[in-house]
Order: structure tokens, then sequence, then C-alpha cells
């Protein structure tokens, strides 16, 4: 047994890390094998060197973003301890170091984990961004909000958000009302988005003086968009040809954000994706940046991230048996063709 002591000088921080009725403390706990009891604002850890080495860096890592006043939650309890047991607890503190803005109702948005981290820096530092990640890594959320810090800074004249018009496995069939009310389903998680960065009214106020545009992708064909930040989100659903379209609307003084979940294309089996197929062809070349998020970086609800890992385990499984059964008939065919050739030589011979 290996025991060790941490002091706190704030009670609130204590309160913070160990979160409601204790469910935090209970956490790591569990996840990592040990006991901490709190023994007048020093806490002590108990259990075997090893889990208590993890432990208290672990705390400590949370005391400093309690310190910064971040919320703290089993997510980002089980994130920091991953970071641990990585040995990457020196990174914690980058995480949330920097505000990409502040919302409509004066929350600052950060990137919470170093996948979001190194996103958000690749918008800052490139002209075109691809982010290529499962639901809930807050992809298409980080780059709404540094196009609004973007605007905000003027350092653009225009945000522009598009998406292909592809529904997810169904087929929706007429929709009433005019253009505007048949595209607005699809645009939806855009327009969410910028009313909680923007709010409804200011939204309403740039949409109507044109600063703010939200299209189908369809609408993009032909034009050149110069001091823009433009945003193609859904892209796993456009076609190589649409891609290659998107791409070459960029003008002088602009941004453009991608960003798409290959595990989720609604296209026709025989189409390729474009975001796929750029992923591909862009690798390499200057001023473009390719980030891959992963369940690591999934910050809504855990069991988002469970959920995303059954299912990739499940395709693997499926890609397993296909490629057994390949195998297996080919050897199969194989075998009856050797009985075949020795069948016809005996046959041969007896003649």
């Amino acid at each position: 047994m290996s025991e060790k002591n941490i002091s706190v000088d704030r009670l609130e921080n204590i309160i913070s890390v160990f979160g409601s009725f204790d469910e935090n403390l209970r956490l790591i706990e569990s996840e990592l094998n040990v006991r901490i009891t709190d023994r007048n604002s020093e806490l002590n850890i108990s259990g075997d060197e090893e889990s208590v080495h993890y432990a208290e860096r672990a705390i400590n890592g949370l005391l400093a973003l309690a310190a910064k006043a971040e919320p703290i939650d089993a997510r980002s309890v089980k994130y920091i301890i991953g970071l641990v047991r990585d040995g990457q607890e020196d990174k914690i503190s980058e995480i949330t170091r920097d505000i990409i803005c502040i919302s409509a109702k004066g929350k600052p948005v950060k990137a919470k984990t170093l996948g979001q981290k190194k996103y958000v820096d690749a918008i800052a530092n490139n002209t075109v961004t691809l982010s290529i990640g499962p639901a809930g890594t807050g992809k298409t959320y980080l780059a709404v909000a540094a196009a609004v810090a973007a605007f905000r800074k003027k350092m653009v004249n225009r945000i522009i958000l598009t998406r292909p018009a592809v529904e997810a496995g169904e087929r929706l069939g007429f929709l009433p009302g005019d253009m505007q009310s048949k595209v607005d389903p699809y645009l939806r998680p855009l327009y969410d988005a910028l009313f909680e960065l923007l709010g409804a009214e200011t939204y309403n106020k740039y949409l109507e003086r044109g600063n703010i545009e939200v299209a189908p992708l369809a609408y993009m064909r032909g034009r050149t968009l110069d001091d823009s930040f433009i945003i193609l989100d859904e892209a796993q659903n456009t076609s190589r040809e649409q891609m290659k379209m998107f791409l070459t609307r960029l003008g002088f003084g602009s941004k453009i954000v991608i960003t798409g979940d290959i595990t989720q294309i609604d296209l026709p089996p025989d189409k390729t994706s474009g975001l796929r197929d750029a992923m591909k062809v862009l690798e390499g070349v200057a001023d473009i940046a390719i980030i891959n998020l992963t369940t690591a970086d999934v910050v809504r609800h855990e069991l988002v991230s469970r959920i995303i890992d059954a299912y990739e385990k499940s395709s693997k499984r499926k890609t397993q048996d296909s490629s057994d059964s390949v195998r297996a008939k080919q050897s199969s065919q194989s075998t009856n063709e050797s009985i075949k050739a020795k069948n016809k030589t005996h046959s041969g011979k007896r003649k």
C-alpha cells in the first residue's frame, strides 16, 4: 500500500473536483482502484503505488481546471485520467488555455480535448481545414465559433455556411413552402450553433444585411467567395465533383473549413464520398490541414463514445467475417479445381 497527500487551498476547487454527491470522486476511485479521503483541506490517496501515482496527477490536473472555473463532469474526469495514463498530463493546461469566442450568453467557448485544440489551431494557421471525426466531437460547433470570432475581429466580411441536401437514409419526398423552407431542415444544426453564439436577434440582423448566408451546396456553383469564412458541413455526403466545385470557390482573404464523418455516409453505394476522396487528394498540400478527431474527443454524453466504439467493433467484425468468407470460398474453389484436374488426368490415363 502507498499513500499520498495533496494540499488544497480553496474549498470551492475541492467541491468542483468531487462533483455533485462526490460522483467525480467515486469515478476516480473506481477507475484507478484507489481510496480518496478529505482531511481538513488535504486529500489523502491510498492504494498501490502506480494507482496512487496516476490519481495524484489526475487530481492535480482537475484542480488546475477547477482553478480556471472550468466545469468538471464525468467525461472530463475520464479524459484527464486517460491523459495521465498516456503520460500527457503536462498538456492538460493547454486544453482550455485559449478562448475561441464568447457566446451570446457570455459563455466562453474553448476546446475541451487535445484533438479539439489541434483542430482550432489548424483553422487559425491554415486557409483550408478538413475535420473528420465521429458525432459529438464538436466539428461543426467549433468551426462556427471560429467563424464568429473571425467576423467579430473583422478578419472576414461574411460567414457562409453550407451543406449538401441529402437525407439520412430516408426519402422525404415533396416538401411544402418556398425554396428556403425546403432546405431549412437540412441546415438546422448550423442555425442552432449560430443562434447560441450570436443570439437570435443578432443572427437575424446579420442575415438581413447579407453578412451571414446559410445555403445548400448546390447554390455555390459559379461563385467566387472573397473575404469570407466558409463552412461545409456533413461533407461526407458530397460527391467528388461537388467537393472539387466547392474548394474552387475559394477567393482572396477567405478561409474554408470542411467537416464530416466518413462512418455516416448517406450516398448511394456506387457514389464516392467527396470527403473521403479529398482526404487522399489533398494530403500534403501546403496551407491545407487534415485533422482526424476520435472518440476521445467526443464531448456529448459519455454513452455516445461507447456507442461509436460498439459500432466500430461491429464493423470490424463484419469486415473480418466477410474476408474469412471470401478466403473460404476461394479455398473451396481451388480445392474443387484441383480435384477436377486430378480426375481429368486419371480419366486420360484410363483412355
